[in-house]
C-alpha cells in the first residue's frame, strides 16, 4: 500500500468519525456508528479470545482491555478539544468506573472473608434452596454481595458432582440478576431510580408479581433439569450423595456481616442524605454524601482484610483473580462505552435514531413492551444502569408521572435493565465474577456465545410470556 492510498484511507476514517460541528459537550447526536468500533471491539475480544486464543488471551487480556480504551480516548483528543474529551472520559472513569469498582471489590472482600462451613451435598434440593436464598438476599445486599456470599458454598457442595455448569448459570440468571429487582439495593440501575425520585418500595410494590413469577419457573426449570442430571450421576457414582463426614453448619468470619450491614447502609445513606457539597474534578460533580460512601466501602474493605483469619479466606480459596479481571475489563467497557452512550442519550437526533423511535406508538403512547425489550437488549451489553438513565429520560424523565400514569413504562424500563442483565456475561458485574471463581476453580463454563445459547434458550421462552402478562 502506498503513502497516497494510505493517507486517503486515513481522510476516509476521519471524515466518518468527525462531528459536524464541534459543541462544547460530547454532541451524540453528530456522531457516527464509526464511534461504536471500540465498545464492539472490546466485546468481541471478550467473546472470542477464551476461544480461539485462551493462552494468549489470559495472559494480556488487560492490555486488549487497554488497547481498546486507547482506541476510543485518542480519536476523541483528536477530534474534539481537550477539555471535552477529557471531561468525558472523567466522568466514565471517576464519575461511575471508580465508583463502581469501588462498590464491587469491597463487597468481593468482605462476602469473600465469610465461609459457610458445614456437609454440604449438591442434591436437586438443596441447590435449588441456594438459589432460592440467593434471591431473597440479592434485595437486601445487592446482586454482587448475595453472589459473592453463596457462589463458594455452593461450589463446595456441588464438588463432587460431574454436571455443575447448568446450576452456576442458574446462578447467574436468578441471584446475579433477575432476584434483585425489588428494592433499590438490588441492583445498580434501581438505585439509580431511587436517587431520581422513585420512591425506596415502589420497585417492590409494582415488580413483585412478575419478578416472582420469573424466579418462580427458573426455579422449576432448574430443579427438573438437576433432578434429571443427579439421577444420571447416581447411576455410575452412588457416591456422589454421600457424607465422608459430617461438618455441623456454622458460619465463620461473621464480623463481615456488620461489614456489610455498613456497606449496605453507606448505600442507603448515600441516596437518602443530601448535603449539598459537590467537590469538582475535570469537570465531575462529586457529592460529599458520595466520598462519604465511598470511604466506608475502602474502610469495610481493609477492616474485612485485617480482622477476617487467613484460614477462613483460604477455606474458601479466595484468590485476587476474579476482582482483577473485572477491573481491566471493565475500564476498557467503560472508557469505550462512552461515545454509544452519548449516542443513545441523544434519541431521537442520534445514530440509533431509528431503535429509539420503536418505543413511541403513532399516538405518541409508550410502547411499553419495546421499552422492556430496548432497554433489555442494549443492558444485556451496554452498562444497564446507565442504559435504564436513558430510557428513564425518554420516557420524561419525571419520577411522579412515570410512578403514577406510566408506572408500566417505568416498570418495563426497570424489569429491562435488571432481568435482561443476565442474557451476556457482561450484563451485570456478579456475571463476570461468579464465572471468574468458578473456573478458578477448575470447573468448565460455557464460552461467551455458549453462554448466550443457555441465556437466549431459557430466558427468552420467560421474558416472551411476561411481555404478554404485563406489557401489553
Amino acid at each position: 500500500m502506498n503513502n497516497s492510498t494510505l493517507k486517503t484511507c486515513f481522510a476516509l476514517g476521519a471524515a466518518a468519525l468527525m462531528p459536524v460541528n464541534a459543541y462544547a459537550a460530547l454532541p451524540g447526536a453528530e456522531l457516527s456508528l464509526w464511534w461504536a468500533v471500540p465498545f464492539a471491539g472490546i466485546l468481541l475480544s471478550i467473546a472470542l479470545g477464551p476461544l480461539l486464543f485462551a493462552h494468549f488471551w489470559h495472559r494480556n487480556y488487560g492490555k486488549i482491555a487497554l488497547m481498546w480504551a486507547l482506541l476510543c480516548a485518542i480519536p476523541l483528543y483528536v477530534f474534539f478539544d481537550s477539555t471535552t474529551s477529557t471531561q468525558a472520559i472523567a466522568h466514565a472513569l471517576i464519575g461511575d468506573y471508580i465508583p463502581f469498582i469501588i462498590f464491587v471489590g469491597s463487597l468481593y472482600i468482605v462476602a469473600g472473608g465469610i465461609h459457610l462451613r458445614g456437609s454440604f451435598v449438591g442434591k436437586p434440593g438443596l441447590n435449588t434452596f441456594f438459589l432460592f436464598i440467593g434471591a431473597i438476599l440479592a434485595n437486601l445486599m445487592g446482586t454482587t454481595g448475595a453472589a459473592m456470599l453463596l457462589i463458594r458454598p455452593l461450589i463446595e457442595a456441588n464438588k463432587k458432582r460431574k454436571y455443575q455448569m447448568h446450576t452456576y448459570i442458574f446462578f447467574i440468571f436468578i441471584v446475579a440478576n433477575i432476584a434483585g429487582s425489588l428494592t433499590p439495593l438490588g441492583d445498580p440501575p434501581l438505585f439509580l431510580g431511587f436517587l431520581r425520585g422513585v420512591t425506596f418500595f415502589w420497585t417492590a410494590e409494582h415488580l413483585w408479581e412478575v419478578t416472582g413469577i420469573a424466579v418462580g419457573l427458573l426455579l422449576l426449570v432448574y430443579f427438573i433439569l438437576d433432578n434429571l442430571l443427579f439421577r444420571k450421576e447416581l447411576k455410575n457414582n452412588p457416591s456422589v450423595a454421600e457424607v465422608k463426614e459430617k461438618v455441623p453448619f456454622g458460619v465463620e468470619g461473621a464480623i463481615n456481616f456488620v461489614l456489610l450491614a455498613g456497606i449496605i447502609g453507606a448505600v442507603l445513606l448515600s441516596g437518602f442524605w443530601k448535603t449539598g457539597v459537590e467537590y469538582h474534578i475535570l469537570g465531575v460533580h462529586y457529592a460529599l454524601e458520595s466520598v462519604v460512601r465511598d470511604c466506608i466501602f475502602i474502610t469495610a474493605a481493609v477492616l474485612s482484610l485485617l480482622l477476617t483469619r487467613k484460614e477462613y479466606r483460604e477455606a474458601n480459596q479466595f484468590s485476587w483473580e476474579p476482582i482483577l479481571e473485572v477491573g481491566k475489563l471493565f475500564f476498557g467497557i467503560f472508557v469505550t462505552i462512552v461515545p454509544v452512550l452519548e449516542m443513545l442519550r441523544a434519541g431521537h437526533s442520534g445514530a440509533f435514531a431509528p431503535v429509539v423511535s420503536l418505543v413511541t406508538g403513532a399516538d405518541g403512547q409508550p410502547v411499553n413492551a419495546a421499552y422492556f425489550w430496548l432497554t433489555g437488549m442494549l443492558s444485556s451489553f451496554l452498562d444497564n444502569a446507565p442504559t435504564y438513565l436513558a430510557f428513564f429520560n425518554l420516557a420524561g424523565g419525571d419520577p411522579q408521572l412515570l410512578m403514577g400514569a406510566e408506572a408500566h413504562t417505568l416498570m418495563a424500563i426497570s424489569m429491562g435493565a435488571v432481568f435482561m442483565g443476565a442474557m451476556t456475561y457482561i450484563g451485570n458485574a456478579p456475571n463476570f465474577m461468579v464465572v471468574s471463581i468458578v473456573q478458578n476453580r477448575g470447573i468448565k463454563m460455557p464460552t461467551f456465545f455458549g453462554y448466550m445459547i443457555w441465556s437466549y434458550g431459557i430466558l427468552i421462552p420467560v421474558f416472551l410470556m411476561l411481555t404478554v402478562l404485563f406489557l401489553m
